[in-house]
């Protein structure tokens, strides 16, 4: 059955078909807006045995197609999702897992496809909308529906669903996943917003929101598919029961070990000895069929243990209070080559940060449906399997990695100079050496450091820090500096990056509904205050960043020359600009707008590179003396080249005070003689003097030289100079008739 539903938002519709487009698909929902198209699909199909986790996966594709354009490089086909890509399928996968059933294994697959992409709206929370009404009306059994929303302010007033355009002008940035009653998903960035205005933007997101709710919600009325049965493997109540008396008392002895490698190590003794406790009292045959259901069972009581000695106790596992941040320890300058590194400690987090400064040809090119553009900051953040005391394959980036490493750079991107101030091209790396816990905020911290260690000048230092939250019914505790395990058995990981002054950048996933506006006000309040915390530990170790860049690092002069000029610096083939680079040492950078950026870790390269282009590009100024080299003499004078690429007249009565019959008879080729400049005028032309920079004759012929030159200067430039002696002048010379071509103009 055909169906299309719309509901208007930000000012446009936002359309809902199916019925007509992979039919084959479990749910299928294409969604339009503007003329952004994207079509999602979920299948679900049968559970695979052995798994003890649950095989969504989420995927966000964006066809080339879609914008009219056929893919770079040699394979003229898409590839492997491109960062833009993984970070959208992250944004799907996030509030879309947690609503699917407890104990529900069957390999689920949610694929968005933009088709059609107008270069104006953004297709993601697109996408996570109809993701949320595939699933919903389909047979997979799952809790929604949910909508996502993109909220944008700029100039103070909040905008749904904005334009690339409109959110490269905001101040704060958000995507949004919300349910009809809750927020469930926050991503974005701030230009140092303040608690309460994150706050008001959210709550506004989650009204703008179930205007979308209300359309899926149609859509499941009117195609709505019957929810297939699910009934989640249950362990027998008398083995549960026997599982918490053998356990309990001994996970509360073991969670508040401190150490998180000894903690664990005391959890592996309580398990094998629950199990051997049960295979000794069940049998073998009933142990061995329950065996899987024993262990989530264990980590069930783990989780009540510690969630109740939040609760009830105020103690946490390795002992703090709710408020209390992990020891903190900072290090900078620990590597001697790199430009800029930091050593962030925090409890069992480490990070090692190093910042590299490069050039213009550093930018990473972004080729996406919106056109090509430059990238000139880069945060990446890579999490080897040591760091959790693990042995994996070692393979490239995953989509966890992408996404904190995203994270961090949001937090920074904002409080980095401009490109006008600070020429540089900046790529942060994040190396997590060991992790228990917000290690992205590590890296946030690590990251500001080391950019502090190099020399950038920031506006100001961001540090990030990791909130957590634990509800039962009325009873609430919200806590900061959050442990992994605090995160596995919590209802929320909410993450906050910025400055003593504001917000730069949140995260946040919450595992329950109902999260009210006065719980997410306290957790805002008690993030900032262990920002601030943490932002004077780490000024304690680099108050302000250092006032050179590092020595290592390249120094980058910038001139600007005339944009009918920067042909004269490329050459021919590139073979000027290259003959510069290959003379200095130098990386030399050119923009269209005629900024010529010159960068090397050696200044006095810099300078030979500086010369060198400036002289290319001088121009001759009146009245300057030029030391010049003579290219070709004509019956009328000598070119003289006085700058590179540039030649200028020295006409024959301006070679010496007394008549001159043929240049020959004084100059010759390839000579260098000193000349003066008496006048450039408005075509280009330039016109040079000899006579002026010689002595004056003795007698009557010195004395006729010095009133013909005064005549000249009463004139003023390029006038007034008088016939020569025996002849004319001005135009034309009597006994040779009509002045030749005097050459190219210059």
């Amino acid at each position: 059955m055909f169906v299309r539903e719309s509901v208007n938002i930000g000012g446009r519709p936002l359309t809902l078909e199916t019925g007509r487009l992979a039919k084959l698909a479990d749910g299928a929902v294409l969604a339009t807006y503007g003329e952004s198209v994207v079509l999602v699909t979920v299948v679900s199909s049968e559970e695979r045995p052995g798994l003890d986790f649950f095989p969504l996966t989420c995927e966000y594709v964006e066809k080339t197609y879609a914008a009219g354009k056929i893919p770079g490089g040699f394979f003229k086909r898409e590839g492997r999702l491109r960062d833009y890509e993984v970070l959208a399928s992250r944004v799907m996968d996030r509030p879309l897992r947690p609503l699917f059933p407890d104990g529900y294994k069957k390999d689920t697959q949610v694929i968005a496809t933009v088709l059609s992409a107008d270069k104006e709206n953004p297709t993601d929370v697109i996408a996570l909308s109809a993701a949320s009404a595939a699933l919903h009306i389909s047979n997979v059994p799952w809790d929604g529906p949910i909508a996502g929303i993109r909220l944008a302010r700029v100039d103070g007033e909040l905008i749904t669903l904005p334009t690339f355009e409109q959110s490269a002008k905001a101040d704060i940035d958000l995507v949004v996943a919300a349910s009809k009653d809750a927020i469930v998903m926050v991503e974005g960035g701030a230009d140092e917003a303040s608690e309460r205005d994150i706050i008001d933007a959210l709550i506004y997101a989650q009204e703008q929101a179930r205007l979308i709710i209300g359309l899926i919600e149609r859509m499941r009325a009117a195609v709505g598919k019957e929810k297939r049965s699910f009934t989640p493997p249950k362990l027998d109540e008398g083995v549960q029961k026997r599982v918490a008396e053998l356990a309990d008392n001994d996970l509360k002895v073991a969670c508040v070990i401190k150490e998180k490698q000894a903690r664990y190590a005391r959890y592996g003794e309580i398990k094998k000895g629950v199990f051997a406790k049960l295979l000794d009292e069940l049998g073998p045959e009933a142990f061995v069929a329950t065996e899987k259901l024993v262990k989530e069972e264990l980590e069930n009581r783990k989780a009540v243990v510690v969630r109740n000695m939040v609760l009830d106790e105020g103690k946490r596992i390795d002992g703090r209070d709710t408020k209390t941040v992990r020891p903190i320890s900072c290090e900078v300058g620990l590597l001697p080559r790199v430009h800029g590194s930091a050593l962030f400690q925090r409890g069992e987090t480490q990070a090692i940060v190093t910042t590299t400064l490069g050039t213009a040809s550093d930018e990473q090119k972004i080729d996406a449906l919106t056109g090509e553009s430059w990238k000139r900051f880069m945060l990446h953040y890579n999490f080897p399997p040591f760091s959790t005391g693990e042995t994996k394959p070692m393979r490239g980036p995953g989509r966890r990695e992408v996404g904190h490493g995203a994270l961090a750079e949001r937090a920074l991107a904002r409080m980095l100079p401009g490109h006008e101030e600070f020429p540089y091209t900046i790529r942060i790396v994040s190396e997590i050496l060991e992790s228990n816990g917000s290690s992205s905020m590590a890296s946030v911290c690590g990251g500001t450091l080391s950019l502090m260690d190099c020399g950038v000048p920031m506006r100001r230092p961001v540090a990030g820090i990791a909130m957590g939250l634990i509800k039962e019914d009325q009873r609430v505790a919200i806590l900061s500096d959050i442990l992994g395990d605090e995160d596995h058995l919590g209802d929320m990981d909410f993450k906050v990056c910025g400055t003593e002054r504001g917000v730069t950048a949140i995260q946040m996933d919450i595992k329950i509904a109902g999260l009210d506006r006065a719980t997410l006000e306290r957790a805002l309040d008690q993030a900032r205050e262990a920002r601030l915390h943490i932002l004077g530990r780490m000024m304690a170790t680099l108050a302000t960043a250092r006032t050179e860049i590092n020595r290592w690092a390249p120094r980058i002069t910038t001139i600007k020359v005339k944009p009918d000029q920067i042909r004269i610096i490329i050459g021919p083939g590139g073979k000027t600009i290259k003959g510069i680079v290959d003379q200095t040492g130098c990386s030399v950078d050119v923009e269209d707008d005629g900024t010529v950026a010159i960068a090397s870790a050696d200044s006095a390269a810099v300078q030979r590179a500086l010369q060198i282009i400036e002289g290319l590009v001088a121009e001759p100024e009146v009245g300057r003396i030029y030391r010049g080299k003579i290219t070709r003499l004509v019956d009328f004078g000598a070119f003289v080249e006085i700058l590179p690429n540039s030649e200028a007249l020295l006409h024959v009565s301006e070679i010496a005070h007394t008549r001159v019959e043929s240049p020959g008879d004084v100059l010759k080729e390839g000579e260098e003689v000193e000349v003066k400049v008496i006048s450039v005028e408005r075509d280009g032309k330039v016109r040079l003097s000899r006579r002026e920079l010689l002595p004056f004759p003795e007698g009557e012929e010195g004395e006729a030289a010095k009133e013909r030159m005064a005549r000249a200067r009463e004139a003023g430039p390029g006038g007034g100079r008088g016939p020569r002696p025996g002849g004319g002048g001005g135009g034309r010379d009597r006994d040779r008739g009509p002045r030749r071509d005097r050459g190219p103009r210059h």
